[in-house]
């Protein structure tokens, strides 16, 4: 299209949806199909097409549908909110950008790898671990738990799926717990 077609036209359906005529010959010979017809025949079920026409105004010339959106937008009221919950332009001070909302601590459980900390801290879980081995006299223990309320309540699930020769004592340990941690 050239320009002064583009200028000369009153109707901007063509200028800003589908292809040109050529284009559209173009993509049907690519995909074999000989019309739009055909190739809507070809890829929708008919059970769900809508088989009557749409009911649309015809097109408008530019110019007449310019007017018609200014009118509509005519009628809208521009009030002040005073609910918030939007975004605003202000000026963060870079001490809270940098510690609350650039810092990773706030959005991620990640926390840099340091391995002088970390080796300490493995050497410090494997030693947990063989003393509840120790202690429990299990073949294994699990240190996956580091809170004392969520590790109170592993040990207790666990030694009520455990067997027991002895009936289970009863449930004030959990009461004194809850009691504690809540």
């Amino acid at each position: 299209m050239s320009l002064t077609e583009l200028f000369n036209r009153h109707e901007f359906l063509a200028r800003h949806i589908g292809p040109s005529d050529a284009e559209r010959a173009e993509m049907l010979a690519a995909v074999g199909a000989p019309s739009i017809d055909a190739l809507v025949d070809q890829t929708l079920p008919a059970d769900i097409r809508l088989n009557r026409r749409l009911d649309l105004p015809s097109p408008q010339p530019e110019a007449e549908a310019l007017a018609a959106l200014k009118a509509v937008a005519s009628k809208n009221v521009v009030n002040k909110s005073f609910i918030g919950l939007g975004y605003y332009p202000v000026l963060t001070p870079t001490v809270i950008l940098r510690n609350v909302l650039e810092n990773p601590g706030w959005y991620t459980a990640y926390t840099p790898y340091q391995a002088e900390i970390a080796q300490g801290r493995l050497e410090a879980l494997l030693n947990f671990q063989q003393m509840v081995i120790d202690l429990t006299g299990l073949e294994m223990a699990n240190a996956s738990l580091l809170d004392e309320a969520t590790a109170a309540a592993e040990a207790m699930a666990m030694a009520g799926a455990c067997p027991s020769p002895s009936p289970p004592a009863s449930s004030s340990t959990a009461a004194c717990c809850r009691r504690r941690w809540t």
